[in-house]
């Protein structure tokens, strides 16, 4: 039976209490997250027997119904029409008071301004990987004019990424989305020296002193930890000008006194700063994963599932850009292949020990996502509720990533991961790339088959 948007947003609305219950929705790549007034009332039985529901589970007061790629965005856009609200609501309480800041609301803050970025990286590593495809695996020359074409299909969204992290960040915090559009414009115009360009060397930066001060300006080109910033401070700034400025002259003047004062303090203050620290923390990372034995590689594949069990996976995203707008490579792709493989190994070995008929084909679907780079659906729906065939997915996480370490495995792209990841090692490292998801899934498999064959009703 074809699944309905509608008629399952109206089920979850009811097994959550009504509209007058929810806070605020949103979704992410599989799960819609709301946040309700009171939990008590929630019908968690009912909202896991409703047709389209995967799974339903809780975390730090937000409230987690897994959908599935696709299917998801579009009853979250239903269930926002249903319940009268939006996802900048959940920036308030009910009491209309604002949000304490607190580590898990900044991680899930980072989260919410790069989940509508990820679609847009994830098209571009599959993009990277076509184009290898046909250059390295058919051996296609492209025209001049053809591979202009894939530059700029494959290029452009790394390049200008400051615009999108700024307009997101903007839009987040409750700023106008065309002001963080236009002040991520201005941290990458051409009037600027290129960033690039300076650092190898055929440009110089714009040099200003004041006093005892010297400081070098340049373009932001694939900065991400400045442009985030700026469009939070534009989005707060332009709140407070609100507030302070007559209405006559709100339009002529906000706008103005935001893109002017937001760009002088990210060129001159901010933006050196951070873009120092972008790149300590850029550095500090490419050195832990060429720890030596795989170390690095072990920790990042055995943890990044539990960081992705609490919502905070996607804390990583700005360092993993910022390494490919560094290196021209993606360290972190097997190794994040790797966990994901993990817990597709861990998932399988249940669904093959399910003696249930019915309850095995109800299992299957939950593996599908993860054969492309989702895991939430397998670990949220599969391993995660059953605890140790988790774990063994962590360790067959762990096992993967350490070999792509020691080996010193990395993609030419980045965005795409699992069966589309292989596309972006058709220049170099696919063997090693499949014997690292094979390690993965064996590893993960056996560990659950052998700690799940002493209890098998806990499958």
């Amino acid at each position: 039976m074809k699944k309905d948007p509608v008629k399952t947003a109206q089920e979850i609305l009811k097994a959550f209490g009504g509209k007058e219950n929810v806070i605020s929705a949103t979704h992410c790549a599989t799960r819609l997250r709301v946040e309700v007034k009171d939990a008590s009332i929630i019908d968690e039985e009912g909202m896991k027997e409703i047709q389209g529901v995967a799974g339903y589970f809780s975390k730090s007061g937000q409230h987690q119904v897994i959908l599935g790629t696709g299917f998801v965005n579009k009853v979250c856009a239903e269930f926002q029409k249903l319940a009268g609200v939006t996802a900048g609501d959940a920036e308030v309480t009910e009491n209309g008071e604002k949000e304490k800041l607190s580590f898990q609301s900044t991680t899930k803050m980072i989260s919410d301004i790069f989940i509508p970025i990820i679609p847009v990286l994830l098209a571009t590593g599959i993009l990277m990987g076509v184009r290898s495809l046909l250059v390295n695996g058919f051996g296609i020359e492209l025209s001049p004019s053809f591979d202009t074409v894939f530059s700029v299909l494959t290029d452009t969204a790394y390049t200008f990424i400051p615009v999108l992290v700024a307009w997101s960040a903007c839009k987040k915090f409750g700023g106008s989305p065309i002001l963080g559009i236009v002040l991520g414009l201005m941290l990458v115009s051409p009037t600027l020296p290129n960033k690039w360009d300076v650092v190898n060397g055929v440009a110089d930066p714009l040099s200003f002193v004041f006093g005892p001060l010297h400081l070098n300006i340049t373009g932001y080109q694939s900065s991400v930890i400045p442009a985030l910033f700026m469009g939070f401070f534009a989005a707060k700034l332009e709140k407070k000008l609100h507030q302070v400025i007559p209405d006559i002259l709100d339009m002529l003047l906000v706008p103005f006194l935001t893109l002017l004062v937001s760009l002088l303090a990210g060129l001159f203050v901010v933006g050196p700063v951070l873009s120092g620290i972008e790149k300590g923390m850029t550095d500090l990372i490419l050195m832990m994963l060429k720890l030596p034995f795989g170390i690095g590689g072990i920790a990042y594949g055995g943890l990044i599932q539990i960081l992705c069990s609490v919502g905070m996976h996607h804390t990583v995203t700005p360092i993993i850009v910022s390494i490919f707008t560094e290196t021209g490579v993606d360290y972190i792709n097997p190794m994040g292949s790797a966990a994901i493989a993990g817990q597709l190994g861990a998932g399988l070995a249940i669904v093959m020990m399910q003696k249930n008929k019915q309850k095995r084909a109800n299992m299957i679907p939950a593996l599908i996502p993860a054969l492309f780079g989702i895991s939430e659906p397998v670990m949220y729906g599969l391993t995660f509720p059953r605890l140790k065939p988790f774990f063994m997915g962590c360790l067959g996480g762990a096992v993967g990533g350490g070999f792509a370490a020691i080996v010193g495995l990395c993609a030419k792209g980045t965005g795409a991961s699992m069966i589309p990841g292989m596309l972006l090692y058709l220049q170099g490292g696919m063997i090693e790339y499949i014997i690292v998801l094979l390690l993965s899934v064996g590893v993960a498999f056996a560990g659950t088959w052998l700690i799940m064959k002493k209890n098998p009703e806990a499958v």
